[in-house]
């Protein structure tokens, strides 16, 4: 059965074939019953195409093979949120520390609502084209140049989240394990870091990740959320059990800091120096998830724009919540001494302390699936686009990446200005330069003129990327050229 393009009048480009689900009550050959709404909506069950780069449809259609969502709103919003959420929150109070408590807080809301912006674009190319998958849009928006370049992006940004995740493991889980058998984490062997790595990404992470869609990790993503609700609720407490922390023997806070630091208990509302130009990147990395956004949206239950961009809004004001609230109270509970990684800055005989180190290292390792999908999706699009779904190939894609970044965490002792190169390239591509220019190149001049507003706005915004990514870049390597200390960007 060919559908009719009301524009076109003729058979769908590609040949798109309205191939309807059985549980929606439609077999390949059926018509659709009285009341249903037909294949232009946005809604309306996936079509089949056939192989091959689809041309503009009109928004709605959807060229490229694509199945009925049962993914519920709530379990979307818990998976998007667990794709936001990143083990940066451990040093968003550090970076208040740096840029003060109103900047901080202006920032970190200009980049939530830009992440949400650069979402509508993605979500409106997707309407256009019919294609939910990132790699499709760049092969769409700039050729097969562009489909492996949004791969490699992809790929660069999820692995580092993934190693910044394993890192975390790798340094917290003995010292957990240590306190509970009261055992000295570097004198035996089974409590080494290198090899509770292996354990956890074996025992844990590969059976999470072998899962075939995303929609399941959804129970999963709601406990790592969870577990980071208690972090932050425990963060409060400490707040106010402690007080200012400067002086107490029970913290870390009498490790030595640099002599500029000001040391007191006094909260500064705007300040800026050279390790600001490493926390505007860890903002903006706090509030990737893009690559996870169109794979939720195919996964998602009654699939549409305004559904989809509900979810997403969701999401973000949610980590924009737990966000501010972390890294305000963090901040002055230790104010200008706090450190990078948080967590550090307090006792390690802390049995509340202890238990939010046990919520956080499972929820970084509950997280690690919901980053690997992506890149896997990425591999598939990019070297198997015409495959059909194969566990063996499903299997070996999960179980190399998961060795290759358990290699790099094991070989490379600090990956630190990785991170900062990772925050500053792959975050500013994903959120600001790919959605723009998908925009300005799919959404048609008959729809959208060149010069109307929302092109401008678009263009806007890619620039915006660009300078972000430039500044971040050149003070980065300035501070590395003069050799001053710098903070970790993951």
């Amino acid at each position: 059965m060919e559908l009719q393009d009301p524009k076109m009048n003729g058979a769908l480009p590609g040949g798109a074939v309205d191939y309807r689900q059985e549980h929606e009550g439609f077999l390949p050959s059926h018509s659709p019953s009285p009341g249903r709404k037909p294949a232009q909506f946005m809604d309306a069950p996936a079509l089949v195409s056939f192989p091959g780069p689809p041309p503009h449809v009109c928004p709605g259609l959807a060229p490229y093979p694509q199945f009925e969502g049962k993914t519920s709103f709530g379990m979307s919003v818990f998976n998007l949120s667990n794709a936001i959420m990143g083990s940066g929150i451990l040093g968003l109070a550090y970076a208040m520390a740096h840029t003060g408590v109103l900047f901080f807080l202006a920032l970190l809301l200009c980049i939530a609502l830009l992440s949400s912006y650069s979402i509508h674009l993605l979500l409106t190319c997707a309407g256009v084209v019919g294609i939910r998958a990132y790699e499709q849009l760049g092969q769409r928006a700039l050729g097969p140049v562009g489909k492996v370049v949004v791969a490699a992006v992809i790929c660069l940004h999820n692995v580092g989240a993934m190693s910044s995740y394993l890192f975390i493991i790798k340094s917290e889980l003995p010292l957990v394990i240590g306190t509970f058998l009261d055992m000295d984490p570097e004198g035996d062997w089974f409590l080494k870091g290198n090899l509770l790595i292996i354990i956890v990404s074996v025992l844990i992470i590969l059976p999470l990740a072998l899962m075939r869609h995303l929609g399941y990790l959804g129970y999963t993503s709601g406990l790592s959320l969870t577990c980071m609700l208690f972090f932050l609720i425990s963060v409060i407490y400490k707040k106010f059990q402690l007080g200012c922390a400067i002086g107490h023997n029970e913290t870390a806070v009498e490790r030595k800091s640099p002599p500029s630091l000001n040391t007191s208990c006094e909260a500064q509302m705007f300040t800026a120096d050279s390790q600001m130009f490493y926390t505007v990147p860890i903002m903006a990395f706090a509030f990737v998830c893009h690559p996870e956004v169109l794979p939720i949206y195919t996964e998602l239950c009654r699939p549409s724009k305004r559904r989809m961009q509900a979810v997403a809004n969701v999401s973000i004001g949610a980590m924009f919540c737990m966000y501010a609230l972390t890294a305000t109270f963090g901040y002055l509970t230790f104010y200008s001494s706090v450190e990078a990684e948080m967590l550090h800055m307090y006792s390690q005989q802390d049995l509340l302390i202890l238990c939010v180190r046990l919520a956080v290292l499972l929820a970084v390792t509950l997280t690690v699936p919901v980053v690997l999908f992506p890149i896997r999706r990425a591999l598939q699009q990019l070297l198997f686009p015409s495959k059909a779904f194969s566990w063996p190939r499903h299997v070996a894609i999960a179980l190399i990446l998961l060795v290759l970044v358990n290699v790099l965490v094991i070989c490379v002792p600090t990956i630190r200005d990785i991170f900062g190169v990772i925050g500053s390239t792959s975050a500013p591509s994903l959120i600001f330069i790919l959605p723009s220019v998908f925009y300005l190149r799919i959404v048609p001049s008959e729809v959208e003129p060149l010069y109307s507003w929302p092109k401008i706005q678009a263009l806007c915004f890619g620039i915006l990327g660009v300078l972000f990514m430039a500044i971040s870049l050149g003070f980065m390597f300035a501070n590395w050229a003069t050799g001053q200390s710098h903070v970790s960007g993951h």
